[in-house]
């Protein structure tokens, strides 16, 4: 189990499902071969649909391999690995022989790096600190943040140094409260982790999704590429309402935004997307992004990174680095009140309208 995506500087998208299938999994009967499997997972839901053949899964199979990812990086399991490595002081080691904290903490480091630290996975302390996990009853005071910021920074060597040998994790803490919290990425890792598993068993054509981040592979049942519908974020809406469609083929998915869940003390919100800089909730106009990216992490990441940044620095990031082969939708509050719309120039051809 994860929790709740209260990515801190990294909002870890507060909004838990966001995107939800739309087409292809009303009815398993049709043409193709269909094997659709539920469960739950990480305090969410998963579904998995498969198209044609391959190689015979069970939901056992799949269970199981969920598992072992929160073996490792599940900070709400105390034999975890990350829960061992939060616990431990000074030089501590451990093994992880599937080596999904070694492929998170990677992936997390490239973030990182790359968003100036608007993604930055040690901000667990604040976490705590804001009452993510239980309920406070006041906003913490700027002298408490700055307390809880001295042992804030994903940075090698500022209060941490890690080597991997093997199966093999050497961390050495600086401090005993600097402590790691993969909830931004993690849960999208745990989707290519079952994508992975589905390709290597033969199959070319699935949609995975779990709590709402997805990855698609080929085509669906139709013959068409998958359909997922993306929420408008109005508050107080009972039934969901669809704000666009897109389109999949080969592609991941992850949304993260504020307008879900939020404190309100004295009449004032407190979003649940907290800057690992200034250690407060952000307070700009972003109520959503929703990217595509090649992987289902990099899309958790970076949705959560983007709703840090804001609007018009998530474009600007987009168009600087397009390396890294990102799109992303947003959408935002106008001067009026009214939700507005921005994506990415790739993103178009993805919507249905």
């Amino acid at each position: 189990m994860f929790g709740v995506k209260t990515h801190k500087a990294l909002i870890w998208s507060v909004i838990s499902s966001i995107l939800i299938l739309t087409s292809c999994a009303e009815d398993l009967e049709d043409n193709l071969m269909n094997q659709h499997f539920i469960g739950e997972t990480q305090g969410t839901t998963y579904s998995i649909i498969l198209v044609g053949e391959g190689e015979p899964i069970t939901k056992l199979e799949i269970d199981s391999l969920l598992n072992e990812f929160d073996l490792s990086l599940s900070t709400y399991i105390d034999e975890s690995v990350i829960s061992k490595l939060n616990a431990s002081s000074g030089s501590f080691s451990v093994i992880d022989q599937s080596r999904f904290f070694k492929d998170c903490y990677l992936k997390s480091q490239h973030v990182f790096s790359l968003t100036n630290g608007e993604f930055d996975p040690s901000v667990f302390p604040l976490v705590k600190g804001w009452g993510f996990m239980s309920n406070i009853e006041s906003p913490l005071s700027q002298n408490s943040v700055d307390s809880i910021l001295n042992f804030v920074s994903f940075s090698d060597n500022v209060h941490h140094s890690i080597k991997f040998e093997g199966d093999s994790i050497h961390l050495k803490k600086f401090h005993d409260n600097f402590k790691l919290d993969f909830n931004a990425i993690a849960q999208g890792q745990s989707v290519d982790v079952i994508w992975e598993f589905l390709k290597n068993k033969g199959y070319d054509n699935f949609y995975v999704e779990i709590g709402g981040e997805l990855r698609t592979r080929g085509i669906n049942r139709e013959g068409v590429a998958w359909k997922v519908g993306v929420d408008s974020p109005q508050e107080g809406k009972v039934e969901r309402v669809l704000d666009n469609v897109l389109n999949l083929n080969d592609n991941a998915v992850a949304t993260s935004g504020n307008y879900r869940k939020f404190y309100e003390v004295d009449g004032v919100k407190y979003s649940h997307t907290l800057s690992p800089k200034t250690g407060f909730p952000v307070r700009h106009s972003l109520l959503s992004a929703t990217v595509i990216a090649k992987t289902c992490a990099e899309a958790d990441a970076y949705a959560t990174a983007f709703m840090v940044m804001g609007l018009e620095k998530t474009l600007s990031f987009i168009r600087e680095n397009p390396s890294e082969k990102l799109e992303v939708y947003l959408l935002y509050s106008g001067e009026d009140g009214e939700i507005e719309r921005s994506m990415s120039k790739g993103f178009r051809e993805y919507c249905s309208y």
